[in-house]
């Protein structure tokens, strides 16, 4: 990041000072307003699923490059972040809230799918706990390796600084054991979408033991950010590398890295205490300080000729990096302010819309005549649309909406047509058809069912038994009569199935309309149901219609199998050559 010579510094607090009156300066100040406000626009945009513009910080680095300690040592106490490093994949931010009147840190969660906080945790144990658990939860819910759902944490402190951070989970070149092969991928892409945003600054940590030309990550920051605009970059466990430098020119030409990140980029070097006994808070932030100290003594005692003290000393021990931190966010706090205010309004306006339509809504469902004649109209909107998409119409698009014949075949759960030993395929099978060109494809296909068919074979006892009847009355007229007895129950045998399967086929096409009607509908009818009554969001109606619809087609379906097997029976009756030729004599 270009970073500048103006850090904002913590006011110092002397020990006269009540802590009340410093509670109550802490919150008159605008700079703390502006911070506890867009902390709650943050929670309820987490909560909601919502994305604002809110400048936040984003702590990305490889596992073990320390991005655990910062946290740490920017919240003033521990709470084991380490312990939970590996079982976390899940992002965490972490909103500080500097509170002079907190003497002991006030840790609260958000809860999960609210804007609300749970009760105060203070046990840094406690605290892990309700990370690993919540992260392990929703993995097994969701059953994924990593999740780009954030975990909430606030932390009220005396000895924090104003300032959000998200911590995200640390890169990695192999999956440990009992994870998917592609969690490191997993974490490398949810990583890079959570830094993506152009108003997050990006806090990049890299151990000092690795050189700038060997980074593993180095390159996958440049690809989000690639001159470092938003990027601060931390070089972590600085203590490791101060023992190699003997002379002047050595640390300088470190300090600079200009040959990797650019001349107007200067990186924070940062180390801090590696004592992992349990120990107090206070000693925690003693420990802090007297490593800068330690740091900066052996710059300037230690190496021949010290360091530029003018040009780095800004960017050296963990105090600088903090400073400048909460100065940078903000300074952007002020500057979307005025952008932030302006979404904030266009949002409101929404909603007050929607109220609004709802209001309306709510009040014309006390006009039942008005509701009736809505609901009328509606109604035969859809017919209307059920009509023209069963007479030819093209839209909505049919490429999206309509079917192939396997799809049909698949999703209606009818498969192949009875009886039927060869695969069935009219020429446009694999066109995405409905309405009523789907309706004519199903009646292609019956037709190419039915001529596919052989007369199934009839036993020798059963011709013997029809013939031997006709034998005594009338002669070759009787066995005539007695061949046509088996053809009219051979094919009363074989089409009665198909038949059945053509109308199920044809019910199915019918009851797709529906659904294709609706979108018909609010494409075309937009403006029509605004004059005449809108009905969306009336869900019993809706509910009712669709139900209605598809009794419907179920009765359809029913009366039409029975007037098809009616007409069957009918001309395979031995009564209708009789009809018929009678029929054909009064015509002659």
């Amino acid at each position: 990041m270009a970073t500048t010579n103006t850090h904002l510094t913590t006011p110092t607090k002397t020990p006269s000072t009540n802590s009340s009156s410093l509670s109550r300066k802490h919150q008159n100040n605008p700079s703390n307003s502006r911070f506890e406000a867009y902390n709650r626009l943050q929670a309820a945009a987490v909560a909601f699923g919502e994305k604002l513009p809110i400048p936040e910080i984003v702590a990305l680095g490889g596992q073990s490059d320390g991005k655990s300690s910062l946290l740490e040592a920017l919240l003033g106490f521990r709470f084991n972040v380490r312990e939970v490093e590996m079982g976390t994949r899940r992002p965490l931010i972490l909103q500080m809230v500097h509170d002079p009147s907190a003497l002991e840190p006030r840790c609260r969660f958000q809860e999960e799918d609210s804007e609300e906080y749970g009760s105060s945790v203070v046990s840094s144990t406690t605290i892990a706990d309700i990370i690993k658990s919540r992260t392990e939860v929703l993995l097994k819910r969701t059953k994924t390796a990593v999740s780009s759902k954030p975990i909430v944490m606030r932390a009220e402190y005396a000895h924090c600084p104003n300032l959000t951070i998200i911590d995200t989970p640390g890169f990695v070149l192999k999956a440990r054991k009992g994870e998917p092969e592609t969690t490191p991928d997993e974490i490398l892409s949810m990583v890079k979408s959570l830094a993506s945003p152009p108003h997050r600054i990006l806090v990049f940590l890299q151990q000092s033991s690795v050189e700038w030309c060997s980074s593993l990550w180095l390159d996958a920051i440049k690809e989000i950010d690639p001159n470092f605009r938003r990027s601060v970059i931390v070089v972590s466990k600085f203590d490791n590398r101060l023992k190699e430098f003997s002379d002047r020119w050595e640390v300088d030409r470190y300090l600079s890295a200009s040959g990797y990140l650019g001349e107007n980029t200067r990186p924070f070097f940062v180390a801090l205490p590696k004592d992992r006994n349990t120990i107090t808070n206070d000693e925690f932030r003693r420990q802090i300080s007297q490593v800068d100290s330690e740091i900066l003594h052996h710059l300037r005692e230690g190496v021949k000729g010290g360091f530029d003290e003018e040009k780095f000393r800004p960017y050296i021990g963990f105090s600088s990096l903090r400073d400048y931190l909460e100065s940078e966010l903000q300074k952007r706090y002020k500057e979307a302010a005025p952008a932030t205010l302006a979404l904030l309004e266009q949002r409101c306006c929404e909603v007050n819309a929607e109220l609004d339509r709802m209001d309306s809504k709510i009040l014309a469902t006390s006009d039942v005549a008005h509701l009736r004649r809505s609901a009328m109209l509606h109604a035969a909107s859809i017919s209307n649309h059920v009509g023209a998409l069963i007479d030819g119409a093209a839209d909505p698009a049919p490429e999206q909406w309509g079917k192939t014949t396997v799809e049909e075949q698949a999703e209606s759960g009818i498969g192949v047509w009875p009886g039927v030993t060869v695969d069935i395929k009219p020429p446009n099978a694999t066109l995405r058809l409905y309405g009523g060109a789907a309706f004519e494809r199903v009646m292609h296909e019956f037709r190419c069912a039915a001529y596919s068919i052989e007369c199934p074979p009839v036993s020798r006892e059963k011709v013997a038994n029809i013939l031997l009847a006709h034998a005594g009355r009338g002669g070759g007229r009787g066995l005539t009569e007695a061949a046509a007895e088996i053809a009219r129950a051979a094919a009363r045998s074989w089409l009665a199935p198909l038949l059945d399967t053509a109308c199920d086929r044809l019910a199915f096409v019918l009851g797709n309309l529906f659904d294709l009607a609706l979108e018909r509908n609010h494409i075309r009818d937009s403006e029509y149901d605004k004059k005449n009554g809108d009905m969306d969001g009336y869900v019993g109606f809706h509910g009712a219609l669709r139900h209605a619809y598809n009794r419907f087609i179920k009765d359809l379906a029913k009366q039409c199998k029975q007037l098809v097997r009616h007409h069957l029976d009918s001309v395979t009756s031995p009564y209708s050559q009789i009809v018929g030729h009678h029929h054909v004599m009064k015509l002659r």
